[in-house]
């Protein structure tokens, strides 16, 4: 017993990977699945990224009456899908060819991207009137790009983690699929490849990192940078095209020289990582109200589209009172308790086949797992057989139970 009460004591990492720190270290527990403790830091971030999201999407029809809305739209697009996608690829780290790994990639990513990927032309036929509208698994529709992408940016990270230099080399694939334009839109290709930085910084990114943003200092600059960030997007608006924040089209599809395309690159790269870390650093340590709405985000994310898109068929966005200030207002508080609501536990037990499917018969059992099962049950057995027909003597279980009081 002493020695087991050692091993616990031993047990808890280091202060710099404890998840009592807000950041988890490389085994901190992470899945309620798994039963194991969450991270509040990350769960506060993925909640206030996706309600940022949510919000964008909302001021897309509106942002053309207002030169400051629009600016701010494109401050909000320079960061919070980069934030969404670092933290996706640092809780990808652990990422293999294993088959449970493969079968939660299978089951939790490329499902639900079928699913939606469907689902969301069928609602453009039906709602939008589009009754011609092409259903397509190859072209990525609206939001379902990032499926499409996170399932190929995890099959890719062994890789990644395999080479010296992963982030030079991933930004390096950014910039030259920015001047090809024939890439093409299957699978939105474009995308996933000029977002592919984000997700491989996540990967190269360790606890110490995420401290960095913890210091009261960085809290204080943050102000002025994001400050400076509102009247850089102010200024831009009538001189620069949103669609560079979409990465979704090569420089010649923009209209402009070649070179202007890894330019763009690299400087969008650096301002987005500059506001993803003023953003983080106004993220709470602690457990908040919402922060087991962390857990549900991709349901927020999959389901707020059908909302908005609603409203952009319906009508909804037409009212004039909505393109003035506090129409502006009122669209963003609508959106934020929406796409909250969309997390909460009653959504997702209700959505719950389509985003996170129980699939256990589409897949052969792992042959290691079933061995290791037909151990414990064989010696289990054995230990029960050996109880049940008296075959210990009845003063050798006395002896070994004087052993283990000893012992103890």
């Amino acid at each position: 017993m002493f020695h087991a009460a050692s091993s616990r004591r031993r047990a808890p990492l280091p202060p710099a990977q404890s998840s009592a720190s807000g950041v988890p270290g490389p085994r901190a527990p992470q899945s309620p699945q798994s039963g194991k403790q969450r991270d509040a830091f990350f769960d506060n971030a993925k909640y206030l990224a996706i309600v940022l999201v949510a919000i964008g999407h909302a001021w897309d029809p509106l942002k053309g009456g207002s030169r400051a809305l629009e600016g701010a739209y494109i401050v909000v697009y320079a960061f919070h899908m980069p934030a969404f996608i670092i933290i996706s690829g640092f809780f990808s780290r652990g990422f293999d060819l294993r088959p449970g790994r493969l079968k939660r990639l299978i089951t939790g990513v490329a499902v639900p991207y079928i699913v939606f990927e469907t689902a969301y032309p069928v609602f453009k036929r039906v709602v939008g009137e589009d009754p011609g509208y092409d259903i397509t698994l190859l072209d990525p529709w609206y939001l379902t790009w990032f499926l499409c992408a996170l399932f190929l940016w995890r099959l890719s990270t062994p890789v990644w983690r395999m080479i010296r230099w992963p982030l030079p080399v991933a930004l390096g694939v950014a910039m030259a699929a920015s001047v090809s334009p024939e890439i093409g839109d299957d699978l939105d290709l474009q995308r996933v490849l000029q977002f592919l930085p984000y997700f491989v910084l996540g990967l190269c990114l360790r606890p110490r990192h995420f401290h960095l943003v913890r210091r009261r200092s960085v809290r204080i600059l943050s102000v002025p940078v994001f400050a400076t960030a509102l009247a850089v997007g102010w200024w831009a608006v009538p001189r620069m095209d949103t669609a560079w924040f979409y990465h979704r089209d090569a420089a010649q599809e923009l209209g402009v020289p070649w070179w202007v395309g890894p330019v763009m690159v690299l400087a969008m790269f650096g301002c987005s990582l500059v506001l993803t870390a003023c953003f983080l650093v106004w993220v709470p340590r602690r457990r908040m109200w919402f922060t087991a709405l962390g857990a549900g985000t991709l349901y927020g994310y999959l389901l707020h589209g059908f909302v908005v898109k609603a409203g952009v068929y319906l009508g909804w966005f037409d009212h004039a009172w909505l393109h003035r200030p506090l129409g502006g207002l009122f669209v963003t508080a609508l959106a934020a308790a929406g796409v909250t609501l969309l997390c909460t536990g009653p959504v997702r037990r209700v959505f719950r086949c389509a985003v996170e499917p129980g699939m256990d018969w589409a897949f052969r059992r792992d042959a290691a797992e079933a061995a290791r099962e037909r151990r414990t049950g064989e010696s289990s057995g054995d230990r029960g057989k050996s109880e049940t027909s008296g075959s210990v003597p009845e003063n050798e279980r006395n002896d070994r139970a004087r052993r283990e009081t000893t012992r103890v």
